[in-house]
């Protein structure tokens, strides 16, 4: 008779939080064999069946109720000893982070690094993709850190808040200026953050509103398309001044002002509160201190800094 572990605990909770062994396997990075066998010799050593199994999925017995209390417990008690008492270089283990690409082509690299510096066993995988889709990873727990435009607004969900990047608009360096001034250049090709995202959704309806429906908005889920866009006369954009910055001092770009602005975008980096992960949490609040280093040393007013 096998013996319990920790390992199987776990397995069991993500199980039951994921609704299946698939999807469990999925989140630990393991096969489905490899699920199945900790069940059983779970199951085993506790005598009990703690899944009823049917064709629609599984479902848990009473005891397995029963046992999902327990291992929680045993859950954050690990959580602590790795927080409290285990030396941060002995950390193993992957972190999944999601980015979104703003983060990705501004401070994402330091990140990295000092992540690397706190946990040098722990390997960090990235995946940048748009703010929609990373909140459903992070509920579906297929990552475990999620740096979007937030806060995500769930009870389950910890959030920090992280700074926020301002906005500005660009219009290619030989565009001819308008007869009604800056603002006639939103009467053109907006170009501008994919179609299902909130900048897409926001800058949509401010357009709609001042200039009615008849405005053209080429919607585009790659950051770098949209400066090209916007650099080969295409249209105009609004888009993070952190990123233009580089254009406009190399002459590619210029700034103009139709006389308002997109509000900034705002960040933050989010974590699952169950299972308590304290490498997740501690990421989050790398994260923060990074953002907030990236952010003073550019300062968001200066439009030539």
């Amino acid at each position: 008779m096998s013996r319990l572990n920790l390992e199987q605990l776990r397995t069991f909770l993500a199980i039951v939080r994921l609704g299946g062994v698939r999807r469990a396997a999925d989140t630990l990075n393991v096969t489905q064999p490899a699920v199945t066998s900790r069940l059983k010799n779970l199951e085993d050593t506790l005598g009990a069946e703690l899944f009823e199994r049917s064709t629609t999925g599984v479902r848990l017995t009473k005891r397995g109720e029963l046992l999902v209390r327990y291992a929680e417990r045993f859950e954050e008690l690990a959580a602590l000893v790795e927080k409290d008492v285990m030396d941060p270089e002995a950390v193993e283990g992957t972190l999944r982070i999601g980015v979104s690409e703003t983060i990705a082509q501004c401070w994402l690299p330091e990140l990295i690094a000092e992540l690397h510096k706190a946990y040098p066993a722990l390997v960090v995988e990235v995946n940048v993709d748009i703010s929609v889709n990373l909140r459903a990873g992070l509920m579906g727990r297929e990552i475990d850190l999620a740096v979007l435009l937030g806060p995500i607004s769930d009870y389950s969900v910890n959030n920090v808040e992280l700074p926020g990047f301002d906005l500005a608009w660009y219009r290619a360096v030989n565009a001819p200026e308008p007869e009604e001034g800056p603002a006639g250049y939103l009467r053109g090709p907006v170009v501008t953050y994919a179609r299902n995202t909130r900048p897409y959704r926001e800058l949509k309806a401010a357009l709609f509103e001042r200039y009615g429906a008849g405005v053209s908005i080429f919607p585009s889920s790659s950051l770098s398309a949209c400066f090209r866009l916007v650099e080969v006369g295409l249209g105009v954009a609004a888009l993070p001044r952190a990123l233009g910055r580089q254009f406009v001092e190399s002459g590619r770009l210029c700034e103009f002002d139709p006389g308002w602005l997109p509000a900034p975008l705002r960040f933050s980096a989010s974590w699952l509160g169950e299972p308590q992960s304290h490498v997740a949490e501690t990421a989050a609040k790398i994260a923060r201190d990074v953002a907030e280093r990236f952010a003073a040393e550019r300062p968001s007013g200066d439009k030539n800094s």
